[in-house]
């Protein structure tokens, strides 16, 4: 009988496999082929497709790491990618759930499941961080199943969370709209709905709203993690709306439920802190915080706990307690980064706000945004506070490197070479290693040291023997029998190899010491240019505390040094109007008295005029607007060779704006045109009249004095000539004769010094000098880090870890260009690079430098070059940016400086690569 029943159950199940088959593949809209499609759908695809996405979202809770010093997200997600991203950086089950959801809407479109197929694409697209796409399916199923309640509710859910991802509050706030009022059409699901309105009214600081929702969304959901989680949101929530009972249940609820420990911690200590505020014990707080360290469950927290006793030091403004407890929850820190991040950021705004100890902050500001994601709230902010405080530590390792200079300078030859001698000397690092010799030999001789004792060394090599077999005792088998052997031999060949280094090195060493003698300021010329160095640094030092920091006291103050030490610098008429400004509100007296010494001593400068008109700023921005309309259509009549109007339009110029800062450069083209009309003669009487005119012009000047000294090479020329300037290039008018080569073939002494200002000498000197951090090893600097809690180094290398973008190569090798990038591809260019031409010519005479034009969809590039290394192009942007203002003929707000490689230049194609190259410059360089 079994085997009757089990023949016939084998020919039924065949019939049916075949039936089924045949009625998939006609893919006919029968009640069998639906029911089959039903079956498959579901048990084949949408149940394997909700186990992975469980696996996955798993997974991507046990990689998350939470930032428990501000309010959690309700729901994890990743960041933003685009609109698309590939395969290879998303999870597989992410990949396998798209190809079930796929085939169900290709193969089993008769299926009851199409619909739970685009929820997992959409899903699936939400979780790759491609939320444009994931909204356009949610959209689609808002469109299609609009009847359907349960499905509309899930589709406004993540399209509301897709939309909060990429920051567009205003629209997620319009969809969750419709997601209230349809939340009363349905019975179950609740719980995520409610949680997506909670997390935008935590966005939006409603924390009101955001507890009255979440409070609802916890009574609904049955998954257990929403339970730990949902109620430590609570806890925060009520914190920071100060009402601290409330808040206690919350945390002792999770303390008390299953939550992972790192949790279960938090609560803990958001408990203690909460009752120190209740009973204002902050002591008490302290000391209980402390005693967490002792046990040893919470030994990967001890820096949460230290940066827990900070903030009570902070609080009660203990400031140099503070840094220690947050520079030991730096040093202390094992595995949250994060932590570590936001530890290097307190101790930066310490030093930035309250002790104003800036050359620190900067350093600590650096810490942080190398250590913080870029996701960190206030990222851009930590970022540019770091890349603006360069400014002021530059400037004063220039004054302390122009004041030791000088002290050295007045002492007396021989106690100056001795003081030389001893900052250039090498440290004898034998000294230690015989130091720990004499100490082991010491131990050895004395008869309590364990190897000393023959009878105990031989007892110990036969219990080794029976119990490792007769093995050398190498690696670590009690290396401390082998230390005073290996000490010896140690010190041996560090003294071969110091010798050896020594006899190296001396030369190189000689050389430093007499590079940096010749840097002494041993006469008055050389006197005269520190004390210029010194002046520029602390003029710009005091100008950028007032202007950039708002910090008007310090700026005093640098000013009042300034004074004292140079009572005759050339920035005097400035100094005075910005102690004026500074004691405006606060010392009425002391402002009247640097007014009238303004206008007693610079009665006609611009800062008198402001004082009188405070207009006056606002009247010169536009008047240098309608000078650069004027200046780019002379321009335009030079380049269309209407030489006579260029002279006309000049003098109707002068009548209308007498004094402008332009003028120079219209006495240029004026002249240029005078050339292009008259015999040599009336040329050099134009171009010595600028000389005359202007002297001390950094654009103009040097470049009509290469035009003279030019004709006077080659006068007999020039004498037989009608016209002087025969030939005509509008972009090029070149009267040099330059050498064909570039800045790196130059030899040293051919070059022009690039690095022409204070400002330039400045950023070159510090870029060129390592810090202690950059000549460490790798193992001696993570220990500096883990036992001091230094902050990171200022060099270069040490921002370029900040950038993971792929396409751009860091390499310092090959071609490198300065970049002009305008973001106006209608805008004309030519008087800008014209400008860029001038000041190439008058500055780089024989660097053959050129300059060209790259026009992209939106943008036009312009780029100068050759430069053979990174130092050259780096000096070239510092000396040219000083002047761009005046180069540039469109405003300020259209354009952007860099410099790149030639290799990187090949891979900008459109804006997006070109912004993307302007971030991984701003971050590596």
């Amino acid at each position: 009988m079994n085997k009757f029943v089990k023949y016939y159950s084998v020919i039924a199940l065949f019939f049916f496999t075949m039936l089924g088959f045949w009625s998939c593949s006609t893919q006919k809209n029968t009640a069998t082929n639906r029911a089959l499609q039903n079956l498959s759908a579901k048990y084949n695809y949408v149940y394997n497709a909700n186990v992975l996405l469980e696996t996955y979202q798993e997974n991507l809770r046990e990689t998350h790491q939470d930032n428990f010093d501000a309010i959690l997200p309700v729901y994890i997600a990743p960041e933003a990618v685009g609109f698309a991203s590939t395969e290879n950086n998303v999870g597989a089950e992410l990949v396998e759930i798209n190809k079930k959801a796929q085939a169900i809407i290709g193969d089993k479109n008769l299926s009851n499941y199409v619909d739970e197929a685009y929820i997992f694409l959409g899903k699936t697209n939400f979780y790759k961080g491609n939320y444009f796409t994931a909204i356009e399916f949610f959209d689609y199923l808002i469109r299609a199943y609009k009847k359907d309640k349960t499905i509309t509710l899930t589709a406004l859910n993540w399209k509301s969370r897709s939309l909060m991802q990429l920051d567009d509050y205003t629209a997620a706030a319009k969809a969750l709209d419709t997601l209230t009022r349809t939340l009363d059409s349905v019975k179950t699901q609740k719980a995520e709905p409610l949680a997506t309105l909670a997390q935008l009214n935590i966005y939006n600081k409603n924390y009101k709203k955001a507890i009255f929702f979440l409070e609802k969304a916890i009574k609904q959901t049955g998954v257990i993690e929403s339970r730990t989680r949902w109620p430590f949101i609570l806890g925060q929530l009520y914190e920071y709306d100060k009402d601290y009972n409330a808040s206690l249940k919350y945390y002792t609820m999770v303390e008390n439920s299953n939550a992972p420990f790192e949790m279960y911690f938090n609560a803990k200590l958001s408990k203690i802190r909460i009752y120190a505020l209740q009973k204002d014990q902050s002591t008490n707080r302290k000391k209980q915080l402390l005693a967490l360290l002792k046990d040893d469950k919470n030994a990967d927290y001890t820096d949460k706990i230290y940066y827990e006793v900070a903030q009570d030091e902070e609080d009660n403004k203990l400031f140099p307690l503070a840094i220690k407890y947050y520079k030991l929850s730096v040093a202390k820190s094992t595995t949250n980064v994060y932590q570590k991040g936001v530890s290097y950021l307190k101790i930066a705004d310490l030093n930035f706000k309250t002790l104003r100890n800036y050359a620190n902050a900067k350093l600590y500001y650096d810490s942080a945004a190398a250590t913080l994601p870029k996701s960190f709230i206030n990222y851009e902010s930590i970022a540019k506070k770091a890349q603006n405080l360069e400014y002021l530590t530059t400037r004063l390792s220039l004054i302390a490197e122009q004041d030791t200079l000088q002290l050295l300078a007045k002492l007396p030859i021989q106690e100056r070479e001795r003081k030389i001698e001893a900052m250039f000397a090498v440290k004898d690092t034998t000294t230690t290693l015989k130091k720990s010799k004499t100490k082991l030999d010491k131990e050895k001789t004395n008869s309590t040291f364990y190897f000393a004792n023959t009878s105990a060394l031989a007892q110990g090599l036969t219990d080794f023997k029976r119990r490792w077999g007769n093995r050398a005792l190498e690696d670590n088998w009690r290396q401390s029998i082998k230390l005073g052997g290996q000490t010896t031999q140690q010190v041996e060949n560090l003294a071969v190899k110091n010798e050896v280094d020594r006899v190296q090195n001396n030369n190189a060493r000689s050389d430093s010491i007499k590079v940096y003698t010749e840097k002494l300021p041993l006469t008055s010329e050389k006197l005269s240019k520190s004390n210029q160095l010194l002046i520029d640094a602390y003029f710009e030092i005091a100008n950028f505390y007032q202007q950039e920091l708002n910090d008007q006291e310090e700026a005093v103050k640098i000013y009042a040094i300034l004074l004292d030490r140079f009572p005759n610098n050339n920035h005097l008429d400035a100094i005075y109007y910005s102690l004026y400004l500074d004691f405006l509100t606060v010392d009425k007296e002391k402002s009247n008295a640097y007014k009238n010494l303004i206008f007693e001593k610079y009665p006609t400068s611009i800062f008198a005029k402001i004082i009188l008109d405070p207009n006056f700023s606002a009247k010169q921005n536009t008047l240098e607007a309608q000078l650069i309309l004027v200046y780019n259509s002379v321009f335009a009549k030079y380049e269309q060779k209407e030489f006579e109007a260029v002279i006309e339009q000049v003098k109707q110029t002068e009548q209308l704006y007498a004094t402008n800062n332009l003028k120079a450069q219209f006495d240029y083209l004026k002249a240029i045109a005078i050339g292009r009309t008259n015999n040599v003669d009336a040329l050099n009487a134009a171009f010595n009249q600028i000389i005359s005119n202007y002297p001390d012009d950094k654009l103009i000047a040097p470049l009509v004095k290469d035009h003279l000294a030019y004709i006077s090479a080659n006068l007999n020329t020039f004498k037989a000539r009608k016209i002087a300037l025969v030939d005509f290039d509008p972009t090029e008018p070149r009267f040099i004769e330059q050498k064909e080569n570039i800045v790196g073939n130059l030899q040293p002494q051919e070059k022009k010094s690039i690095a022409t200002s204070p400002a330039a000498v400045a950023a070159v000197k510090a870029e060129e000098k390592p810090t202690p951090a950059s000549v460490l090893p790798a193992t001696a600097k993570t220990e500096a880090v883990k036992t001091d809690a230094q902050p990171n180094s200022t060099t270069p290398q040490t921002n370029k870890t900040m950038v993971a973008d792929q396409l751009f190569s860091k390499a310092e090798a090959g071609v490198y260009y300065y970049m002009v990038a305008i973001s106006e591809v209608s805008t004309s260019v030519s008087s800008s690079r014209f400008g860029i031409g001038q000041f190439n010519r008058g500055n780089y005479t024989g660097l053959a430098l050129s300059h060209q034009l790259l026009e992209l969809e939106e943008d036009q590039l312009i780029y100068v070059g050759d430069f053979e290394t990174l130092n050259d192009v780096k000096s070239y942007s510092i000396a040219i940016n000083e002047q761009l203002s005046r180069i540039m003929k469109i405003p300020a707000q259209a354009y952007r400086t860099f410099y790149i490689s030639k290799e990187n230049l090949a891979k900008i194609k459109d804006r997006s690569t070109l912004n993307r190259y302007i971030e991984f410059f701003k971050t590596n360089y």
